[in-house]
This record gives C-alpha cells, structure tokens and sequence, in this order.
C-alpha cells in the first residue's frame, strides 16, 4: 500500500486537451493519461525530471493517442489500452478489460469499462488515491458526446462515478470547463452553488487555469447530467418531476448537442 500522495501534473495538449502526469514517489514509476500530443508530455518530463513508465490509454480517438509513437520511443514507457479498442491504439502492450488492475509503481488501480462516447472507453479508478480518470466520459460540469451507443450507455457509465466517495478527484480529458458551465446554468439556473462554479470557471479561464480536477462532491452539486434526478433538472427539459433519470439525461444530452 502506498502512504504517500501521488505527484500529478495537469497541462494542456493540442488545443483544449487535458494531459496528465501521475508519479508514484515511492517508486519513482510515472504514468501519462492518454498521449494527445508528444511535445507537451516531454517538456513537462523534462521539466519535472520525472521518468515516464507507463502510458494509460483511456480511448482510441487520435486527440488522445497522437502522440504514443514519439513518446514511447524516447522513453520506453509500457502502454495499457483498452482491449476493445483492438489495433487502433499503437504501440500496445497491455489490453485492459473491466475489472483488470493496473500499476504505476505501488498504486493500484483499476480499469472501468466506461463506454458511451465510444464502445472501446476505459476509465481509471485509484481506490486508495481517491483519484479517477474520465477521459471523454465525464467532465467538470459535463459530460461526453455520445458517439457509438444510445444515450442509455452513457447514462449507466456515469452513475458508476456517482457512486465514488464525494472527495475523489476526477480528471477529464478536456478542458471544456466554461462551455459546459454555460449550458449548465442554462439548465439549472437557480443553483447557487453552480452559480459560484460557474463563476468561478470563468475567472480560472482570465488566470490562464481549468478547474481540473474536479471533485466528485463538485460534481453531484453541480453537473446538470450527474443531476438529472433532480426534479428542476427535468422540469429545464419539459418533463414531470419523477421522470427516470435516463430519459431526462437523454434530454439533456439532446440540448447540449445543440447549444
């Protein structure tokens, strides 16, 4: 068991992309969470001195996996991947399915089958970290796009991490944090407590910051799609309170993709 926190390191790839850097300081093992991009996932290497080991795939859309060729032959790093995801992920090593464990040194995690925005997604679960890794499944204050399943899927995917303790970080894949507070607050104006959040998107954007992670207690606050049991969040899409919580995400999901 590992007593002692995890290093992380956050910073942006391509465009609006999430990379991440988690190091084991017990061990000195350190994982990339998806590879948008080399150059960036090198420098902060280079910066931090970290030596990378291994490189944690959660899906096979080329904004996340770009960059593995480049990095694992400057560094040799393992690459875990989704089984499902098949050959479109290059340079695998390990295929990983529901329930399978993963290392980074002396962390343990384990991998979630999270499909929904793709069939092949796979998120990260650091139990005794207290950390998650969404990829493109769950946001701050949103969630993916569905892609290659009905909405159903995705749904059921998401309230796998509404059942993770409230202080657990989630990292995304993607630094979509004031879109989604826009649609957000469109959905569920009178919450104050996504009013602050909002707000508070709004001046990390002006600092040059994202509001990733977020905390999961964040997150059932705040996330219009992680609330749509909530009876204002069915009354935004026209529907009864009461109604399933399915059909009022599908309703919210169908909103989002049009705003």
């Amino acid at each position: 068991m590992t007593a002692i926190r995890p290093e992380i390191r956050t910073f942006l790839c391509r465009s609006d992309n999430i990379g991440v850097l988690i190091r084991d300081p017990a061990t000195g093992a350190c994982a990339a969470i998806d590879v948008p991009e080399a150059a960036p996932v090198l420098r902060v290497l280079d910066e931090t001195g970290w030596t990378l080991t291994d490189i944690l795939v959660t899906h096979r859309h080329a904004d996340h996996i770009d960059g593995i060729p480049e990095v694992k032959r400057r560094t040799g790093a393992k690459v875990t991947a989704p089984a499902k995801a098949g050959a479109a992920v290059p340079e695998v090593d390990v295929a990983v399915s529901e329930g399978d464990t993963v290392r980074i040194g002396g962390l343990t995690g384990q991998g979630w089958e999270t499909p929904g925005h793709c069939a092949d997604h796979v998120s990260y679960w650091f139990e005794e970290a207290g950390l998650a890794f969404s990829g493109d499944t769950l946001f701050t204050l949103g969630c993916g796009r569905v892609m290659e399943s009905p909405p159903e899927t995705l749904w059921q995917s998401l309230t796998r991490f509404l059942a993770l303790p409230d202080t657990t970080e989630i990292y995304s894949g993607h630094d979509y944090v004031v879109a989604n507070a826009r649609f957000a607050l469109a959905a569920d104006a009178r919450n104050p407590a996504l009013v602050a959040r909002a707000a508070e998107a709004e001046q990390a954007k002006k600092e040059g910051r994202f509001l990733i992670p977020t905390t999961m207690a964040a997150e059932r606050a705040t996330n219009p799609f992680l609330r749509s049991a909530e009876p204002a969040l069915a009354e935004a899409v026209d529907l009864a309170p009461g109604t399933e919580p399915v059909i009022v995400f599908k309703a919210l999901r169908d909103w989002k993709n049009r705003f």
